[in-house]
């Protein structure tokens, strides 16, 4: 279906004082058109980093990026802005909607910005409301929403401009995991309409509703496959303890331990006979 994210060994390192941080470490990866990709790590993997260089949010250091065949480190401020605004839809953890817009408002902000008319924008945040099951509450404010509805938004917020890809950052973490699991179906779902869907994780459980996983740590790839394979899966080590040496104590049978049965008979016939 062709190459539409693409890493080459990209790099992005911040200085901090005298040390360097190495948010990315040479990672390179392919996402075609049309996957649903996880990508997993803890605090500090990496996977922020690769979020916000894939979003157009931040430019490698070194190494390339390349969004559809174009270099987007070469891109100005400028630039950026428009590929953000015309190739990627965004769903954040937060929703990020605006309290004093209704449903309808909120979801037209990305087609304002991008110079579509209110005819044809009202049309088109009515009809993605709709598919995300809200079209009796097109009139609503965010804050008369349950806070499921208000990720539904976002999703729809995500799709009116038709992006090439939906960028989803964390987008259960603020929820109950009844409405998690409702949110996921919504973007295997996305996927099967054939969007190219880019899921952001520090969650497993999460991360294996994917197809595939691309696993970071300490800004390197160290797993990119099936999210069905046994590597996919993270192996907890659960660390052994060494057995510990019994205490010395006094008396025969101590002796017994530490010197043998012929050094604790001895002791024993001293005792009784009351030798030296």
């Amino acid at each position: 279906m062709g190459t539409l994210i693409e890493f080459k060994e990209v790099c992005k390192y911040y200085v901090m004082g005298d040390t360097t941080v190495k948010a990315a470490d040479h990672i390179s990866m392919k996402i075609d058109r049309g996957e649903f990709v996880a990508i997993v790590g803890q605090s500090g993997s990496g996977k922020s980093t690769c979020m916000n260089i894939i979003g157009c949010l931040d430019v490698p250091t070194s190494g390339t990026y390349l969004l559809d065949g174009r270099d987007v480190g070469k891109l100005n401020k400028n630039e950026l802005a428009e590929i953000r605004n015309r190739m990627l839809g965004f769903i954040f953890q937060q929703y990020n909607l605006l309290p004093k817009l209704d449903l309808i408002e909120n979801v037209e902000v990305p087609l304002m910005y991008a110079g579509v008319g209110r005819a044809e924008r009202r049309q088109r945040a009515q009809e993605v409301l709709e598919s995300v099951g809200l079209g009796d509450k097109l009139g609503n404010k965010p804050n008369e929403l349950s806070g499921g509805q208000q990720q539904r938004v976002s999703i729809a917020r995500a799709l009116v401009g038709r992006p090439a890809v939906i960028l989803a950052d964390e987008p259960t973490g603020a929820l109950d995991s009844h409405t998690s699991r409702e949110v996921l179906g919504l973007l295997k779902e996305l996927h099967s309409q054939g969007n190219t869907v880019v899921l952001i994780t520090h969650d497993n459980s999460i991360a294996m509703q994917a197809d595939r996983i691309i696993r970071l740590e300490d800004g390197r790839v160290v797993y990119d496959g099936d999210s069905r394979a046994p590597g996919a899966v993270v192996q907890v080590q659960i660390p052994v303890a060494e057995p510990q040496s019994k205490p010395a104590e006094d008396g025969p049978q101590a002796a017994a331990e530490d010197d043998g049965p012929q050094a604790a008979a001895e002791d024993e016939t001293q005792i009784a006979g009351g030798g030296a």
